[in-house]
């Protein structure tokens, strides 16, 4: 039996949008943690960088924010559309935005807040308080991480827009978020309620589609245990049905898995859950 359409009287289920606006080409290698164990032989692999919108008729959430230009030139990343074009090609406005969620505060993820001066955020209690800490000083977190980013939080933190959650929470009706860690100490994924049925947006919890399957590590891990146990909650809410729809952090294959968008978005934009008429 087809899904009913979604109206905009239909508060807690959501259109989901992935949206990709940067890219590089990496290896192996680099991509899984100590890859040598494998014995498999090396090679290049693609690695491409989202931000998700969820919206309906009462809200529009932004999940991640995408690198600074600053932030993604300085590590030689390829950005293939602005992410306020991105958003102005959705027809967003970034002041209107009723949350931001940051599913961890990597540069990656975490650029961009000046665009959103008015919304809540939320991110993971745990997180804050590492970026903060002293040991974000590390070489092995210091790379992954601008200052400016957490220089930003600290600013949501002080206009009182910044809303720490720990363990679950649900932040809107029909969209919860759960911290896992693991990737990141406070790493999290978003579940959202759609008319084609649940989606979960994994971020870097699972990088790859790969790393699911083949029980492969991504190479950043700030706890080991962590990010296995992430590894099996997934694979727990996808084969119990709980989740219909898996989106991954990084992954170039991710667009082709949904419905794509055309015009100015295409090849940069999917959807699932879209209102039909």
């Amino acid at each position: 039996m087809p899904n009913p359409p979604m109206s905009n009287d239909d508060v807690s289920t959501y259109e989901v949008v992935i949206v990709k606006y940067g890219t590089r080409t990496t290896r192996r290698s680099d991509v899984f943690l100590n890859y040598h164990l494998y014995h498999e032989p090396d090679g290049p692999m693609g690695m491409d960088y989202f931000f998700w919108v969820l919206r309906n008729g009462f809200r529009t959430i932004v999940v991640d924010t995408g690198f600074s230009p600053e932030g993604g030139a300085s590590r030689g990343r390829t950005q293939v559309a602005s992410v306020p074009s991105l958003l102005g090609a959705l027809d967003i406005d970034p002041g209107a935005v009723t949350t931001v969620v940051l599913t961890h505060a990597h540069y990656d993820h975490a650029g961009n807040l000046g665009l959103f001066p008015q919304s809540p955020v939320v991110v993971a209690e745990r997180e804050v308080e590492f970026w903060e800490s002293r040991y974000a000083e590390r070489t092995l977190f210091r790379h992954s991480m601008d200052v400016d980013n957490i220089e930003q939080l600290r600013k949501i933190r002080a206009e009182g827009r910044l809303e720490l959650i720990c363990g679950s929470s649900v932040v809107a009706p029909g969209v919860e978020v759960i911290e896992v860690g693991g990737h990141t100490p406070g790493q999290c994924l978003v579940k959202v309620d759609t008319p084609d049925g649940p989606v979960l947006l994994a971020s870097d919890a699972i990088h790859y589609y790969e790393e699911l399957e083949r029980d492969m590590l991504f190479s950043s891990v700030a706890d080991l245990v962590a990010m296995y146990r992430a590894f099996d909650t997934v694979k727990t809410m996808v084969d119990t049905g709980e989740v219909q729809h898996l989106v991954s952090g990084h992954d170039p294959g991710t667009l082709e898995r949904f419905a794509p968008i055309t015009g100015d978005l295409r090849r940069l934009a999917s959807t699932i859950g879209a209102p039909r008429g």
